[in-house]
């Protein structure tokens, strides 16, 4: 544990945003999973709301630093490559 101030703080901020950070991740990977199982339901409004709340979500974490431009655009297109299936 540090003793000087400015790296205790250092330290508290680090958590929070690795916090956060965690956060967005989980919450991109939920998105994911969630539009899979709307998929296997079959359902096409669900299906449709969830693909335009996982692209959001990729696209923020993106944004944010927490996963690389084109990791963020492979997962985007496999999502999308899964919906056209579904729909043809």
């Amino acid at each position: 544990m540090p003793n000087i101030k400015s790296a205790k703080k250092r330290v508290l901020v680090t958590n929070k945003k690795s916090e956060r950070n965690q956060m967005r991740v989980s919450a991109m990977k939920t998105a994911i999973k969630k539009f899979d199982a709307a998929l296997e339901a079959g359902d096409a409004a669900v299906i449709d709301a969830a693909y335009k709340n996982a692209i959001h979500l990729i696209d923020q974490a993106a944004a944010k630093g927490n996963l690389e431009k084109n990791t963020a655009s492979r997962r985007k297109s496999l999502l999308t490559r899964k919906l056209n299936a579904k729909k043809a």
